[in-house]
């Protein structure tokens, strides 16, 4: 579980990551991840939002893909440092992925995003 001073919870936050300036993205067949360091947030904690659309399957189906990317994201967030917000957008095919295959997408998108990430 996500403890709640890491979770992106309004609208604009999301929005922020996703459309925002400065915002970068890497995607997978299963996945694609959006993050953003807004200046403002310097050693405020990471924060991680998830975006699982109604493609991916019904609520049951989005709903487990849901709680499998929150339980990969909370043992990762380590490795992001401070400031960060992350969204997470699941595809489709997230619905019948594995969670090893899950979380190495997750770890390729990361290792991909963190060079150019926030200032430390």
């Amino acid at each position: 579980m996500l403890p709640a001073t890491h979770r992106l919870r309004t609208p604009s936050q999301f929005a922020a990551v996703v459309r925002g300036p400065g915002a970068r993205r890497h995607g997978s067949r299963l996945l694609v991840v959006h993050t953003l360091c807004p200046p403002d947030r310097g050693d405020a904690p990471s924060r991680v939002g998830f975006v699982v659309s109604t493609s991916v399957g019904n609520a049951v189906v989005r709903n487990r893909v849901k709680r499998r990317l929150r339980q990969l994201c909370s043992a990762r967030l380590e490795r992001l440092g401070t400031g960060v917000d992350v969204v997470v957008r699941a595809t489709p095919a997230a619905a019948t992925a594995s969670s090893g295959d899950l979380g190495a997408a997750l770890d390729r998108a990361w290792d991909r995003l963190a060079p150019s990430g926030c200032p430390q």
